[in-house]
């Protein structure tokens, strides 16, 4: 696109200033697409959400937003410590932050075009030929000279075309989408150890279930020993009884090889050896966070790997303008100078001095179409790219709508667990009563007891369940967010009032 510009006559410019004006104008062209972000319809709602805030607003990437503490809405003081040792010391974290690092480095580079090359350089050469008589077999040496060379030299693209600007503007999205999978990168590696923390205190709580259970039975089964001996029960009832305490201490120590492996992958999370990290049990207090949903617009503002997907997709379409910049000439300045001469004492004089100054403009006539194949090149990789963010964007949006459902069916799954689970409770007072009265044999018990003992496992495992899925809502919503401010939410209850 040619900027405009007010042209002044050439009889009140001189020579150079014309011809500096001349390069600027040219150089305000820049061949090639401007970038347009890729269309996608997300919706005005999520499907499976309740509760929607009403209204929308444009998506603009979020690349280098704050993601937020966002797991601190789980309450839990030594989660917070591990996630931020994680932060600090994560070498999956670090290796993607090396990589961005890198990426700066490139748009440096790019950036260097703007700028002419200066060279310099000194030299000494000694030479001489050979001096002889014809028909003679021996020749000496002769005409040696030395030569001294102070030199300096000046070269500059003019950026015509914006190649070089196509270029930089490539280099810096490619670069932001680094920064987004550095956040993403990061967000992962959160949510693992989240995940992890909370199914192992999951398993602490199973551990404690089974350990009581064990103690419990294990008083049945004296009891069961104590009606054998005097008579009232048969030795098939102290055999349930023990094969009962039995199976749920193996139960317990089943837990201990799980509870071992997440210890082991939060150590390594926090770039730490396993073998110098443990975690001891602690008191059971995890809940579950209300989480704001959104508009799923926010979605593409949110999700690092989403405005990754996008970023690269801008930096696809700038490498169509440095394709296409190859079909235009291009324009060289440059200068060189210096000091050359037989004698050192004299190099720095005038009669030593030469220089040289003038443009030079060059194009390639034929290549056998490489060039046009360069340019359909890019512009495919940029169709692709543009996919890759359609593509990122849907997947996002599917992430968002699986957890919401899996979050609401689950609540709902664990309203019914809770009725059979108090079922359960109730069933085994009753049959333990009947046994004491001699009523059933402990055959009868041992069959409640299974029933109940499972119904309270499961129901910690769906509360395990609903823990991880709301660390996935929230990775899939990106990670953590900033509530209105008290203003803003003052103004909004102000504006609700009829």
């Amino acid at each position: 696109m040619m900027r405009n510009a007010k042209f002044f006559p050439n009889a009140f410019l001189p020579r150079g200033a014309a011809a500096a004006a001349l390069c600027a104008l040219l150089g305000a062209c820049a061949v090639g697409p401007d970038y347009q972000r890729p269309a996608l319809d997300v919706g005005a709602a999520y499907k499976e959400g309740q509760g929607e805030v009403e209204g929308w607003k444009p998506a603009r990437p979020s690349d280098d937003a704050d993601r937020g503490a966002w797991w601190r809405v789980y309450d839990d003081a030594t989660l917070d410590g591990l996630v931020e040792r994680l932060n600090a010391s994560n070498q999956t974290v670090a290796q993607a932050e090396a990589n961005y690092r890198q990426a700066l480095g490139l748009v440096r580079g790019a950036r260097a075009g703007f700028f002419p090359t200066v060279g310099a350089g000194a030299g000494l050469t000694r030479s001489g030929s050979g001096a002889g008589q014809s028909g003679s077999s021996s020749a000496s040496g002769g005409n040696v000279s030395n030569q001294y060379s102070l030199t300096g030299s000046v070269s500059w693209e003019v950026d015509l075309w914006g190649r070089v600007r196509r270029s930089v503007e490539s280099s810096e999205a490619s670069a932001a989408a680094s920064l987004a999978d550095l956040g993403a990168t990061r967000l992962s590696a959160q949510a693992a150890l989240v995940q992890s923390y909370l199914q192992l205190r999951v398993l602490d709580e199973q551990k404690r279930l089974l350990d009581a259970t064990v103690a419990a039975y294990e008083k049945s089964l004296q009891l069961t020993q104590n009606r054998y001996a005097v008579g009232v029960a048969g030795q098939a009832d102290v055999a349930v009884a023990r094969t009962q305490v039995e199976s749920t201490r193996a139960q317990s120590i089943d837990l201990d090889w799980q509870r071992g492996q997440l210890e082991h992958a939060i150590a390594v999370l926090m770039g730490q050896a396993p073998s110098q990290f443990s975690l001891p049990p602690a008191v059971f207090a995890l809940r579950l966070p209300q989480i704001p949903v959104g508009l799923p617009s926010e979605l593409l503002e949110r999700r690092p790997d989403v405005a990754a997907a996008e970023r690269r997709a801008a930096a696809a379409n700038a490498q169509i303008g440095v394709a296409q910049a190859a079909w235009f000439p291009s324009l060289t300045l440059s200068a060189d100078g210096g000091f050359r001469n037989g004698q050192f004492a004299d190099l720095l004089t005038a009669p030593a001095r030469f220089w040289s100054l003038g443009p030079a403009l060059a194009m390639t006539i034929f290549d056998g179409g490489a060039r046009e194949a360069q340019v359909e090149q890019a512009r495919a990789s940029y169709d692709a790219q543009a996919a890759a963010y359609r593509q990122a964007a849907l997947t996002g949006l599917r992430e968002v709508e699986d957890y919401l459902i899996q979050l609401r069916v689950m609540e709902s799954e664990q309203v019914v667990q809770r009725r059979a689970l108090e079922s359960a409770r109730e069933s085994l007072r009753l049959i333990q009563n009947q046994y004491r009265a001699g009523l059933v044999d402990y055959l009868s018990v041992a069959v409640v007891d299974a029933t109940a003992l499972s119904s309270e496992r499961n129901a910690l495992s769906l509360l395990g369940n609903r823990l991880t899925a709301s660390v996935n809502l929230i990775v899939a919503l990106g990670g953590g967010w900033e509530p209105p401010a008290p203003e803003a939410q003052a103004q909004g209850s102000a504006q609700a009032q009829p």
